[in-house]
């Protein structure tokens, strides 16, 4: 089969790669979709070792296949797996990360946050930029027949990521929230609020970017590079200043703003990684009343959710997609395109 590998500084190569065998508790997928995450350009644009040291996720060794959005049908299984369980042809996403098992975090679906450490697949293990993926049968999450694979390799990680936060916000159809970064995951917290009924501010300094998240069911857009974002915001909520404020950025001016712009009594969601903040604690924090709440993807019970709702709800997550790639072979071109940050989701689909 072949992979797509990052060698760091914006260069990647794709490789040929043995067929995967499962082994005892694992599965085979024939990848059906992978979507491109604005995570991978940590590993993009820096060398390898330099990406993995500053995500603390191991050694600098050989690199491993990219892609942590995986989605396609599982083709085989190893010893201990049951039919039932994975049975042949079975249309799944994956929870990409793989843990201990047995811990409290493992347990109820948070691998990812498995005190002994955890695999993330298209990072410290091989992931779906490929023909196949191998993983163990846990992380698999059921995609129901009402979706598209390209929507399920969305859920599994950019846009569960947002439906993620925003459960863990308490957002309801009453609530005014200001979205700070329309990427892939900013982008989907847009068209999750407008789902669930509240008022969506979406803030970002690229045009294209505005225009697709006023698409997506924004009832406002603000460009934080022309317009004082706090200012603006405060003008559309006649001086009050949002309920909920969301951070997808990853920036020191996103996540000020959105500290900034949320009422007394309201709730500020950090969401996009990277990075440091200096904030006056006493008057932007406290004194405001302020709860702060740090959402990091999701669980895998989580994941499972999230389609749910895009199913039940009926919600064309697919138009988050700008740009789809039929072939591996399309892979530099691609990531050159989405490195600029200008673009919605791009997403392979072999």
């Amino acid at each position: 089969m072949r992979g797509v590998v990052f060698l760091g500084e914006r260069r990647l190569e794709v490789r040929e790669f043995p067929d995967p065998t499962p082994g005892p508790g694992e599965v085979v997928i024939e990848v059906k979709a992978s979507g491109m995450c604005g995570s991978d350009l940590k590993f993009y644009r820096p060398s390898r070792a330099e990406a993995t040291r500053a995500l603390g996720l191991g050694g600098d060794g050989e690199p491993n296949i990219a892609g942590h959005e995986p989605c396609g049908i599982v083709v085989a299984r190893g010893a201990g797996v049951s039919e039932s369980e994975a049975p042949d042809g079975a249309r799944v996403m994956v929870h990409h990360y793989k843990g201990c098992g047995a811990c409290e975090h493992c347990r109820v679906g948070w691998q990812q946050l498995c005190p002994e450490g955890s695999i993330v697949y298209g990072a410290t293990g091989d992931g779906a930029h490929a023909d196949y993926m191998k993983i163990p049968a846990s992380t698999l999450v059921p995609l129901p027949e009402e979706l598209s694979f390209e929507t399920g390799a969305a859920i599994a990680c950019g846009t569960g990521t947002a439906y993620g936060a925003l459960k863990r916000v308490n957002l309801t159809g009453s609530d005014t929230i200001a979205i700070f970064g329309q990427g892939p995951v900013g982008l989907s917290a847009t068209q999750f609020g407008h789902a669930m009924g509240a008022r969506v501010i979406a803030l970002d300094t690229v045009g294209e970017r505005l225009e697709l998240a006023k698409g997506l069911g924004a009832d406002e857009i603000v460009d934080p590079g022309s317009n004082d974002p706090v200012a603006a915001i405060k003008e559309l909520t006649g001086g009050r200043g949002v309920d909920i404020a969301i951070d997808c950025s990853g920036s020191e001016a996103g996540r000020l703003g959105a500290i900034r712009s949320t009422r007394t009594w309201g709730t500020v969601g950090l969401v996009g990684e990277g990075g440091t903040m200096t904030v006056n604690v006493s008057q932007e924090l406290i004194r405001k009343q302020l709860t702060i709440v740090a959402s990091w993807t999701f669980s895998a019970f989580g994941q499972a959710d999230c389609a749910r709702f895009v199913a039940e709800r009926g919600i064309d997550v697919d138009h988050l997609f700008t740009q789809r790639y039929t072939s591996l072979d399309e892979a530099e071109e691609a990531y050159r395109l989405f490195d600029t940050q200008t673009t919605g989701k791009g997403v392979f689909l072999l």
